[in-house]
C-alpha cells in the first residue's frame, strides 16, 4: 500500500530546499504548496513549521488571513464571483445563485468529482465592466445569468 502522506512530505522536503530557511519565505513557501497540491494540507504545515523554526499557529494565522490560501482541497477549476458593489447591484447575487445551480454546490464548496470550486470575492476591481466572474484566471466581463452554462461548458469537457 503507497503512503501518500510519506509522498507529499518527501515532495516537501525537496522544493523547501528552493527557499532560504527564514521567516521571511513563508508567504512564497506557503504559494508553492498551494500550487503542488491545490491546497494546503496538514503535513505541509508541519513540515514548514520545521523548516522555518516558527509555530504552526503563527501558519494559520498567515493561511486564515489570506483568502487565497486554502486549508481544504480545491477543484480542478477556481470559480470566483465579484460580489463588490458594483458587480452586486448589476446582478451579482443571481450569478452566484445561478453558478451554485449549475454546479451543484454551494459558494465554498468543490463538485463532488473535484472538477469545480465555487468561491466569492469582495472585489476584483473590474467595476466597468461587471458583473464579473473568474474562473481559473481568465476574466468573463458583463455576465449575465444565461451566460453562465456557456462559460462553464468550456470547462466541463
Amino acid at each position: 500500500m503507497i503512503n501518500h502522506f510519506n509522498l507529499k512530505v518527501a515532495k516537501m522536503e525537496k522544493y523547501l530546499k528552493e527557499f532560504a530557511a527564514e521567516q521571511k519565505e513563508l508567504i512564497h513557501i506557503l504559494h508553492k504548496t498551494q500550487v503542488e497540491y491545490g491546497y494546503i494540507p496538514p503535513e505541509a504545515i508541519t513540515a514548514i513549521s520545521k523548516y522555518l523554526n516558527i509555530s504552526e499557529s503563527e501558519i494559520f494565522g498567515v493561511l486564515t488571513f489570506y483568502k487565497a490560501f486554502s486549508l481544504e482541497p480545491r477543484g480542478e477549476h477556481i470559480v470566483t464571483v465579484c460580489m463588490g458593489t458594483a458587480c452586486h447591484v448589476r446582478g451579482g447575487p443571481q450569478i452566484v445563485e445561478e453558478m451554485a445551480r449549475s454546479l451543484d454546490i454551494e459558494v465554498g464548496q468543490t463538485t463532488a468529482d473535484n472538477k469545480f470550486t465555487l468561491e466569492t470575492v469582495n472585489c476584483l476591481g473590474c467595476c466597468a465592466i461587471g458583473p464579473v466572474v473568474v474562473v481559473d484566471g481568465k476574466y468573463y466581463s458583463q455576465i449575465t445569468v444565461k451566460k453562465i452554462d456557456g462559460i462553464l461548458k468550456d470547462y466541463k469537457e
